[in-house]
């Protein structure tokens, strides 16, 4: 499959552009979610994905459509975690419901563009050491057995290195000052909880990907593919969130 460079600019922009204007609704008017609201969004990144799957089958043939949703719905299924991490990490941070859904877009935007870092530099050592593909692959195998028979029962959230690393240098107040990032107090700038909360959720996301990216790495070497499997799977698991 040979992606074009305006192929990847259209596909970024376009994901970008979501990623936007689900930030322009959110941001317009914070609120709690119902139940009906969240099961649209959802319905809405499951049904772009879908779409964009069917027509990459249409444009580039059946085998780059089966490895995008091959790579698509193991994203999907190991967003679980995902899920169950941030959730716990909101929790921690005592994040206001109203502002959890802005919290996790930007948390999102920044594991997409971590995600796409790693996802290059995955790429671009396979195309120089072929015996990569082959530890990619063990992921694959190690990934599949994990959801066969992970049982977590960690309700902990430790903070990674980043973090903790923000936390030491950068003076943080200890409430929420409704939605701002950062706050003057006495003359001096401060973060606010809502900045902490969005590298923990963005950096830990990583943590993530250092499984489910070789793990699709083992399904397709492409890295079009790859990425925007990750991309519709972390967009999804942000309306799931939602819920």
């Amino acid at each position: 499959m040979n992606v074009s460079l305006s192929a990847w600019i259209i596909t970024i922009a376009a994901l970008l552009a979501l990623l936007v204007l689900d930030f322009l609704i959110v941001a317009r008017k914070p609120h709690e979610p119902s139940l009906r609201e969240a099961t649209l969004w959802v319905s809405f990144y499951v049904g772009i994905a879908l779409l964009f799957g069917v027509g990459l089958t249409v444009a580039a043939g059946g085998e780059s459509g089966g490895e995008f949703f091959a790579g698509w719905l193991t994203e999907y299924s190991l967003s679980v975690d995902n899920l169950f991490v941030f959730i716990i990490i909101m929790g921690k941070f005592a994040v206001p419901r109203q502002y959890q859904q802005k919290v996790l877009l930007v948390g999102v935007a920044l594991a997409l563009v971590m995600r796409g870092i790693f996802i290059a530099v995955g790429a671009e050592a396979i195309s120089h050491f072929n015996w990569v593909f082959y530890i990619f692959g063990a992921f694959l195998l190690y990934t599949a057995w994990k959801l066969a028979t992970s049982h977590d029962d960690e309700d902990e959230f430790k903070e990674n290195v980043v973090l903790a690393k923000v936390r030491k240098v950068v003076p943080t107040t200890e409430t929420y000052h409704e939605a701002k990032l950062t706050t003057r107090i006495d003359g001096k700038r401060f973060a606010t909880p809502m900045l902490i909360v969005m590298i923990a959720i963005g950096t830990t996301d990583l943590l993530f990907a250092l499984d489910s990216i070789p793990a699709i790495f083992g399904l397709t070497q492409e890295p079009y593919l790859v990425f925007t499997a990750n991309a519709f799977a972390l967009m999804g698991c942000c309306g799931s969130c939602s819920s």
